[in-house]
């Protein structure tokens, strides 16, 4: 069974793959792609799995993380996939996945 400590390096590295084949890019390169588009929600689902199976007493002491957000997000893209707005997706990627980095590698130095 994985442990918080192995979730937020699954958290870390699904921000990385998408950062890697997001970066550099614009929107208008997003909303034409579709495979970086499915790359992307992908890498989304994976980041809120991860939060979802987070420890209780994990989430009680990092209150300020956005871990409700990540998980609504995966709870939309999963069952919701047929009204999946290409324009949230990408603002969720340019605005929350840094911060979410920061949070994540913050709360991994000190496990």
């Amino acid at each position: 069974m994985r442990d918080d400590r192995g979730r937020l390096e699954d958290i870390l590295l699904a921000i990385d793959k998408i950062e890697r084949a997001v970066g550099g890019k614009s929107q208008q390169d997003f909303d034409q792609d579709e495979m970086l588009q499915v790359w992307s929600i992908y890498h989304l689902q994976i980041i809120g799995e991860a939060v979802s199976r987070l420890s209780e007493d994990f989430l009680k002491r990092t209150p300020d993380a956005p871990w409700r957000k990540a998980i609504g997000m995966r709870h939309i893209l999963v069952h919701q996939y047929f009204g999946i707005d290409k324009d949230i997706v990408w603002g969720v990627i340019e605005q929350e996945l840094q911060p979410l980095k920061t949070v994540v590698s913050k709360a991994l130095s000190e496990i």
